[in-house]
């Protein structure tokens, strides 16, 4: 269920009672001090104001036409006209005891099931991948875990660029150097840098790789061979790295440019019998209504080059058109960084003015920003080269076994493989999941491996303490649904009312794709829960209802943390 929006709903209506006009929303927040109460009612200050009446006596007017008894206890209004609200005890345990029947942790909106594809991670070919593919690979896989878990059709993509220039020079160079042994990932990055250095020093090796480019999308037999190859090797090593971090795209999610090859030609004819794209001295280009270079020339996007070759705009137009006809999507989300935005907007216009997805297509670019060391750079060794992903994993193990062995010198060699990888996984994940994704961090292992603060570990550390409780008394909640919940202590009233907020932050990272919203919820429960647990006794009450009331908080408690951990693709663990 959703708090704010069940009373946001009978607030509005009494404001229009009271004679507010409708466009004025209600603005409903959670009181900082909980003897002031549950939830504030602001804005009345601004109507009133507006309408030039007094502040106080038009909130006054407000709570007698508001119909709230069966939730409400008691309204208080400041002189300045805030109106604070008082939830129900027994209110809220009747809705704490309907979470616990939930299956969707009281997640009740019903939702109309939409076809979304989301394009993430989206790796390179012949490359290992860095730290740059991080936020894209682990935001992505967020947000398809949060949209199933309400009930879309989630397509996942992992759009693979095996089909550009970049093949031509490796397939030039691969003949070139006559490769015929078996090669491993490092070896095909290293043959890639060396073809690009070929290509910029040797024009001939340059014609000679946009050839192949050319053949290679005529499917050349040669070209084809050695691109299987390269492909393979590439995709193999990169899908064991999604396994380490526990991420779900596989082999059937692996989209490559290359599956739209045989579209192209008739989407160039299409789009030049539209009128959209015209022919520029033998270069296929659409030009950009509106927008100039620094020159004052009409910007355009080519589309097919004077040999034949066909861009990077002219597979991403295909694209979308292939995911609306074939997957016959409502929502396309694309996890690309924010240096995409102006290419992508072309993109999605052209589309659209195409007629290639119609105007109720939501086509969505959901932007991040960068990862940087502390001088505020982008986060690189020291020789100015990208940190390949797999070792910033390994390196988040290992600090994390130094942190374990600290707390547990005896601990079982199996179990500080098992418990250091879930918990430098985790850190990694959660420390850039809890960034507001439009923004530039700075990465700090301090920071994201500490038992303090807005980490996993700190996170992890609550939902051990939860587990260890709930372990000693073995109860089945499900038979004591009809038990009301006592609450005695501030403390357990805030955390039970924190977690109707569920459904409202879900919401949310549903329409704006933005997982961070989840880690705050996560945070802020975590919180709750360390004063709850260092105020309320539990297991050596006398009280029986009142035992039962506070191990029904702690076992909620656990089930959100759980969930919300693995709806960020973090796993839990039970020791620490």
């Amino acid at each position: 269920m959703n708090i704010k929006k069940i009373l946001s709903k009978k607030i509005h209506k009494s404001m229009i009672k009271a004679g507010i006009p409708s466009q004025y929303n209600v603005i409903l927040r959670q009181c900082k001090k909980i003897e002031l109460g549950h939830y504030q009612i602001n804005g009345i200050i601004s109507a009133a104001i507006s309408l030039k009446k007094n502040p106080n006596d038009l909130a006054n007017k407000v709570v007698k036409y508001l119909n709230l008894k069966d939730i409400i206890s008691k309204i208080n209004i400041s002189k300045l006209g805030f109106i604070n609200l008082f939830i129900k005890k027994k209110w809220l345990s009747k809705q704490i005891n309907l979470l616990l029947t939930s299956k969707k942790l009281g997640l009740t909106k019903k939702i109309i099931s939409e076809n979304i594809v989301v394009d993430y991670s989206s790796p390179n070919i012949a490359k290992e991948m860095h730290v740059g593919h991080l936020r894209s690979t682990i935001i992505g896989d967020s947000m398809v875990k949060i949209l199933s878990f309400v009930g879309h059709n989630v397509i996942k993509v992992n759009h693979i660029g095996d089909w550009g220039t970049h093949f031509g020079m490796i397939i030039a160079f691969y003949n070139y150097e006559k490769k015929k042994n078996s090669i491993l990932i490092s070896d095909i990055e290293k043959l890639y840098t060396k073809a690009r250095k070929k290509y910029s020093e040797d024009i001939k090796f340059a014609t000679e790789s946009r050839s192949y480019v050319v053949k290679l999308q005529k499917k050349d037999p040669f070209c084809l061979q050695i691109w299987k190859k390269i492909v393979n090797i590439t995709m193999n090593n990169h899908y064991q790295l999604y396994k380490k971090l526990n991420v779900e795209l596989t082999s059937k999610n692996t989209m490559g440019e290359s599956i739209y090859n045989d579209m192209l030609p008739n989407i160039i004819t299409d789009l030049k019998k539209k009128g959209i794209a015209i022919n520029d001295n033998g270069t296929i280009i659409i030009p950009l209504e509106g927008l100039k270079n620094k020159k004052g020339k009409l910007m355009a996007v080519i589309i097919q080059k004077k040999d034949g070759a066909y861009l990077y705009a002219t597979i991403d137009i295909a694209c979308i058109k292939y995911r609306y006809k074939i997957f016959k999507a409502h929502r396309i989300i694309y996890y690309v960084d924010s240096r995409q935005s102006q290419y992508l907007n072309q993109i999605f216009k052209i589309v659209k003015k195409a007629n290639y997805v119609p105007s109720n297509i939501k086509l969505e670019h959901h932007m991040f920003g960068m990862i940087l060391n502390k001088y505020n750079k982008p986060f690189k060794t020291r020789e100015g080269k990208n940190i390949k992903l797999n070792n910033l994993i390994n390196e988040s193990i290992k600090k994390s076994k130094k942190i374990i062995i600290k707390k547990n010198p005896s601990i079982k060699k199996n179990k500080l493989e098992n418990l250091s990888h879930i918990i430098g996984i985790g850190a990694i994940k959660y420390a850039d999941l809890s960034k507001n994704r439009i923004n530039n961090y700075v990465f700090k292992w301090d920071d994201m491996l500490s038992l303090n603060g807005n980490t996993s570990l700190y996170i992890q550390y609550a939902y051990v303490r939860a587990k260890s409780i709930l372990k000693k008394v073995n109860i089945d909640f499900s038979n004591l649904l009809d038990l009301e919940i006592k609450f005695v202590n501030y403390s357990e009233f805030k955390l039970a009312i924190t977690f109707l907020d569920f459904e409202e932050i879900i919401l949310k990272i549903v329409d704006k794709g933005t997982p961070h919203l989840l880690c705050n919820w996560l945070y802020k429960i975590t919180v709750l829960f360390s004063i709850f647990y260092e105020n309320c006794k539990i297991l050596n009450l006398q009280d029986d209802l009142l035992k039962l009331s506070r191990l029904k908080i702690v076992f909620l408690t656990s089930l959100f943390l759980k969930k919300g951990l693995l709806l960020l693709g973090i796993k839990t663990i039970k020791k620490m």
